[in-house]
């Protein structure tokens, strides 16, 4: 994602100041992070706080693509309002992908009441992919849960009680990422489906998000960046 979010960067009229990897994590200090506008990170759930608190301390508005650790959102928050921050989160950038949370979202209220359906999700990416399931896909179950009445908590394991909404996560070589939402009876099924062919509109989502954060103080996300 690091080289991806750079080439699109680099496309729309942007210089990189100062990129962070495992190799130099030392350079990772406020006097290095002052000569950027804006900080994109995309890591991991186990330094995604770290290195959001040390950017949003440095003054730098910071777009966040990590997942898996939203269990420390209220704590991020607290530290973005307290230094006066500008803070961007999204469990994905794709505009597709948000989109794709709308239309979600209104087959969600269109299915509330529905007899006779069950819901399940599934998501498949790249094996090098840390957290299961998926930020998307615990977006996408959130929204589910939020309108329907015969789910009551997710869960990313097959499981006897049917009132959780059972979200299936498989790794697989080559898949940038896939998600699905079905809703199964004895007589049809309804499914939408969005499938990434590539990291580039995570990329390109990631960089219009942080032209969007330049400048603003406060807390924002990817609805508000696409008019949604």
């Amino acid at each position: 994602m690091g080289k991806a979010i750079e080439a699109v960067a680099l496309q729309r009229g942007h210089t990189v100041a100062l990129k962070i990897d495992q190799d130099n994590q030392e350079q990772f200090n406020k006097e290095n992070l002052q000569q950027a506008d804006v900080a994109i990170e995309f890591t991991g759930p186990h330094s995604a706080v770290e290195n959001i608190s040390t950017c949003l301390k440095a003054g730098i508005p910071v777009v966040s693509g990590s997942t898996g650790w939203l269990e420390n959102w209220e704590a991020v928050k607290t530290i973005c309002t307290e230094n006066n921050g500008c803070l961007l989160y999204a469990s994905n950038f794709s505009v597709g992908v948000n989109i794709f949370f709308e239309v979600n979202k209104k087959l969600a209220q269109l299915m509330r009441g529905r007899t006779g359906y069950d819901i399940s999700l599934e998501e498949i990416h790249h094996t090098q992919k840390k957290d299961a399931p998926s930020g998307t896909a615990i977006t996408l179950a959130e929204q589910v849960l939020a309108e329907t009445t015969i789910k009551s908590s997710w869960v990313n394991a097959p499981s006897a009680d049917p009132q959780q909404l059972l979200i299936s996560s498989k790794r697989e070589d080559p898949a940038p990422g896939t998600h699905s939402v079905k809703y199964s009876s004895a007589i049809d099924d309804i499914e939408i489906i969005h499938t990434a062919h590539n990291r580039e509109g995570f990329a390109l989502g990631a960089v219009i998000a942080a032209e969007y954060i330049f400048g603003k103080k406060g807390i924002f996300n990817m609805q508000q960046v696409l008019g949604l």
